[in-house]
C-alpha cells in the first residue's frame, strides 16, 4: 500500500531547525517588506502572520509595487488576565508600532495589526519587556489557553486560572529559536534543542491545538469548540476535577464538504492531579496519529472521527496511565458576558465593558484606547479579556469605583448600558482588509448590519432579547460562527451563508438555512423569523431553541 506524501508544510517544519528557518536573515533584508513563504509558515509559531492591506492591493499592483506588507502579532496571555502595568506597556507598543489600536481576540488575548518588518524585532522585544510572550500564540502547537470569566465567582476564577497557567506553561515549545531571533539570545543553533512533547524531529503538531476551560453554569468560552475542552466541576467551593471533551473545532474549508465544524465529545472525568498527564496524552496522541498528509483534515476532530471516540478514550488512559471516570453532572445556563458592575464573593467589584468586535482604538469620535489607558493608570486590580471580545475591569475596591465610572463615561466606554440584546451578544472576526483568508466583510460589516437587525427586532418588541450573533468573513470559524443562534459566514463580497439554530449555551451547533445570499435576502428571512418568534415562542425560550422546536431548522 502506498503512503501519501507529507504536506508541504510538514517538510518546512522538519527542515526548520526547530522553527528557525531563515527568519533571522530575512528580517535584515531591506529590499522587501515581506519574508519568504516558507518563513511565513514558521513565523506563525513565533506569534505573527504576514499580511497586506487588501484595500489597496489592486492599486499597488497597477503601480507595479509589491503589496503593502505588514505583520499581525498576537500575544500569549493565558486566561486573558492582564495587570495594569502590563496593559500600559502593551498599549504603548500599539501606539508606537501598530495601525489599528489594540484588538481583543476570541481567545482572550491582544493582537496588533500593521507592524512593519523593520519594526518586528523591536516589537517582540517590547512584548518580552512587558513580561509577556508571543511564542505559540499561532502555529501547529497548543495555543492560548482560555477560560471562563465570571465576576460573581472570583475565587473560582482564581483557582481555575492557576490550572490555565499550568497547562499553558506545560505545552510551551522548548526551542531556543525564539530567544535567538527576537530577544538577542546567543546564536547556539538547534544542537541543544529538545521538544519532548512536540517531537524532536521538529515536526510539532499536524495542526493548531486549542484548550478551553469552562466553569458552569457559564459557558462563555464555548468550551466544546476546543480540541481539548475542560468543564470544571466545583462543589462547595472545592475543585473536584474536570470533565474532559476531545475533538472540538470550528473550522471548515470553503468548497470542501469533507471539512466541517464539530463539538467536542465527552470522554470522562479526571481529578486535578491527573489533568496534566491526561492533557499531554491527548496532545501526543494527536501528534502521533493526526493527518500530516492533508492539512484540511489535520485537526484533532478528524483524528477522533477517523479512529473513534471509544478508541481515543482508551488510548488516553493507556498513554497517561490514568483512569478516566464517568463524566460528572453539570449544567450550563448561559453564554455571553455580564456587563456593568457586579460584586464578587470576596466583596470586590468587577465592571464588564462591551467592546464592539474587540477593537480598542481612537477613531470616529471614540477614544476607547485612551480611556482604557487612563483607567490602567489608576487601577489596583487587573483586567480580564473575555472570549467574546469584551473585557472586565476586575478586583476594584469600593473607594475606586467612582473614579473608574467617571473615566468610563468620559471616554465613551459605557455603551453597554444602552445596547440591544443582539448587539451585546455579537462576535465578529477581523476579516477584511487584513486577513488573507477573508472572502467577505465581518468586523467592518457589523456596525452596518446591527442597526438593521435592531430595527427588525424593535418592530416585534424583541430589542432586549439576548440572541447570539456571529459574523465570519470565511468558513474558518475564528468567531465561532457555528455556535451562533444567527450566523453569517462569508462566501463573497456582500454574500453570506445564513446559519440558524444553535442553542444559547454552546452545546448545539446551528444549521445552514440559506446559502450564498445578500443582505436584502438575509434581512427578509430574519424579518419573517423574528415575527414568528415574537408570536409563538414559549416563556423564556431562546431564539435558537424556538427555531429547532418549531422545525424551522
Amino acid at each position: 500500500m502506498s503512503i501519501s506524501p507529507l504536506s508541504p508544510l510538514e517538510n518546512i517544519k522538519t527542515g526548520s531547525r526547530f522553527l528557525r528557518g531563515t527568519i533571522a536573515q530575512e528580517l535584515n533584508n531591506p529590499v522587501t517588506g515581506a519574508i519568504p513563504e516558507s518563513d511565513t509558515k514558521l513565523l506563525k509559531f513565533h506569534g505573527s502572520y504576514m499580511q497586506d492591506d487588501r484595500d489597496i492591493r489592486d492599486e499597488r499592483r497597477k503601480q507595479k509595487l509589491e503589496p503593502a506588507y505588514d505583520f499581525m502579532v498576537r500575544a500569549r496571555l493565558p486566561g486573558g488576565v492582564i495587570p495594569p502595568q502590563q496593559w500600559l506597556a502593551l498599549d504603548a507598543l500599539a501606539q508606537q508600532y501598530a495601525t489599528r489600536g489594540l484588538r481583543i481576540t476570541t481567545r482572550q488575548t491582544f493582537q496588533w495589526h500593521g507592524i512593519l518588518k523593520r519594526n518586528l524585532r523591536a516589537f517582540m522585544q517590547g512584548i518580552h519587556d512587558a513580561r509577556a510572550t508571543t511564542i505559540a500564540a499561532c502555529g501547529d502547537v497548543n495555543r492560548q489557553v482560555i477560560s471562563s470569566v465570571n465576576p460573581h465567582l472570583s475565587s473560582q476564577h482564581a483557582l481555575i486560572q492557576e490550572w490555565v497557567l499550568r497547562l499553558s506553561n506545560h505545552f510551551l515549545p522548548r526551542t531556543t529559536a525564539y530567544a535567538e531571533i527576537w530577544l538577542g539570545g546567543e546564536q547556539v543553533g538547534e544542537a541543544g534543542d529538545e521538544e519532548p512533547i512536540y517531537g524532536n524531529n521538529s515536526a510539532y503538531l499536524p495542526r493548531k491545538f486549542k484548550i478551553g476551560v469552562a466553569i458552569p453554569p457559564t459557558n462563555d468560552c464555548d468550551v466544546f469548540a476546543n480540541d481539548l475542552g475542560l468543564v470544571a466541576i466545583i462543589e462547595n467551593g472545592a475543585l473536584q476535577g474536570f470533565n474532559v471533551a476531545v475533538g472540538g473545532g470550528m473550522g471548515a474549508t470553503a468548497g470542501d464538504p469533507s471539512t466541517y465544524p464539530r463539538l467536542g465529545s465527552l470522554v470522562g472525568f479526571v481529578a486535578p492531579d491527573d489533568l496534566i498527564a491526561v492533557a499531554e496524552a491527548v496532545v501526543t496522541l494527536q501528534r502521533d496519529h493526526g493527518n500530516r498528509q492533508e492539512r484540511q483534515h489535520a485537526r484533532l476532530k478528524y483524528t477522533v472521527d477517523r479512529l473513534g471516540v471509544a478508541w481515543f478514550r482508551e488510548q488516553i488512559q493507556i498513554r497517561s496511565g490514568r483512569t478516566l471516570q464517568d463524566a460528572r453532572p453539570y449544567q450550563f445556563e448561559r453564554n455571553g458576558d455580564r456587563y456593568g458592575w457586579s460584586r464578587g464573593e470576596d466583596g470586590r467589584w468587577h465592571l464588564g465593558l462591551y467592546i464592539a468586535s474587540g477593537r480598542l482604538w481612537d477613531r470616529d469620535g471614540l477614544r476607547l484606547q485612551t480611556g482604557m489607558r487612563e483607567i490602567a493608570k489608576i487601577l489596583t486590580g487587573e483586567f480580564r479579556l473575555t472570549c467574546n471580545q469584551n473585557l472586565v475591569i476586575a478586583n476594584v475596591d469600593d473607594a475606586d469605583r467612582a473614579a473608574i465610572d467617571a473615566l468610563v463615561q468620559e471616554y465613551g466606554l459605557d455603551g453597554y448600558k444602552e445596547q440591544s440584546g443582539i448587539r451585546r451578544h455579537h462576535i465578529a472576526c477581523v476579516a477584511l482588509p487584513t486577513c488573507g483568508l477573508a472572502m467577505a466583510e465581518s468586523e467592518r460589516y457589523a456596525p452596518v448590519l446591527l442597526p438593521k437587525l435592531e430595527a427588525l427586532l424593535d418592530k416585534y418588541g424583541l430589542r432586549d432579547e439576548p440572541i447570539l450573533l456571529r459574523l465570519s468573513g470565511c468558513p474558518n470559524g475564528c468567531s465561532r460562527p457555528y455556535l451562533g443562534e444567527i450566523a453569517l459566514v462569508g462566501r463573497a463580497l456582500g454574500r453570506y451563508d445564513l446559519r440558524l439554530g444553535a442553542d444559547f449555551v454552546g452545546e448545539r451547533m446551528n444549521s445552514l438555512y440559506r446559502e450564498n445570499i445578500d443582505e436584502h435576502e438575509i434581512l427578509g428571512s430574519l424579518d419573517a423569523l423574528f415575527g414568528d418568534y415574537a408570536q409563538r415562542r414559549q416563556p423564556q425560550e431562546a431564539f435558537g431553541n424556538f427555531l429547532v422546536r418549531t422545525g424551522i431548522v
